[in-house]
């Protein structure tokens, strides 16, 4: 696997200051977020969170990512850890397709099915990456910020110790409900 990776930078935010890293595989680029104190922990917490640009950068009420995202950041830089940002748009189907997709949605379909419709899987997503960077940061034991059964599934597939799970649980509003019962109802999500 043909994987590039920047210098690490340091990144003062809102949430905190942390250092970071990008990843490029596939002509796709994913950051690696973490805490200042990320290599002295031996087991950090971990959030795999994967892009959406209508809800972390235009704060969307449709989903749960921002939410999501602006608890993770909270959370890491407070308690030490890595967030992954992890750059495959509406589960790796992009952007284009994230927009067609809401227009389904609103026309009553669930997240799944307006996917679906698309001619896409209803995840789509690659995780390969993340073992790269698992691999890179020297991670053996983490304790994974996920409501999302197959990222669990597919950390413990590399072998790697997930010695808790910390659900992501967000507020819900009047337009993300639906999505979010149907992230549980449908895709297993545990919240």
């Amino acid at each position: 696997m043909n994987i590039e990776k920047s210098n690490i930078a340091n990144l003062p935010t809102k949430y905190g200051k942390f250092k970071i890293r990008a990843y490029k595989l596939d002509n796709q680029e994913h950051l690696a977020i973490m805490s200042e104190d990320f290599e002295n922990l031996e087991s950090p917490y971990v959030r795999i969170h994967s892009e959406c640009l209508t809800g972390d950068t235009l704060g969307s009420l449709k989903c749960d990512c921002q939410n999501q995202l602006d608890l993770s950041l909270k959370f890491i830089s407070k308690e030490g850890g890595l967030v992954i940002y992890h750059r495959q748009e509406g589960r790796n189907i992009g952007l284009l397709n994230k927009v067609n997709a809401y227009a389904l949605q609103d026309q009553g379909r669930n997240t799944i099915e307006a996917n679906l419709e698309l001619g896409f899987g209803e995840d789509d997503r690659d995780y390969s990456v993340v073992d790269e960077i698992f691999k890179d940061l020297n991670l053996k034991k983490i304790k994974l910020i996920t409501n999302n059964p197959k990222k669990l599934a597919y950390v413990e597939s590399l072998g790697i110790e997930i010695v808790e799970r910390i659900p992501a649980i967000t507020k819900t509003n009047v337009y993300n409900e639906h999505y979010v019962n149907t992230k549980k109802e449908k895709m297993g999500h545990m919240f």
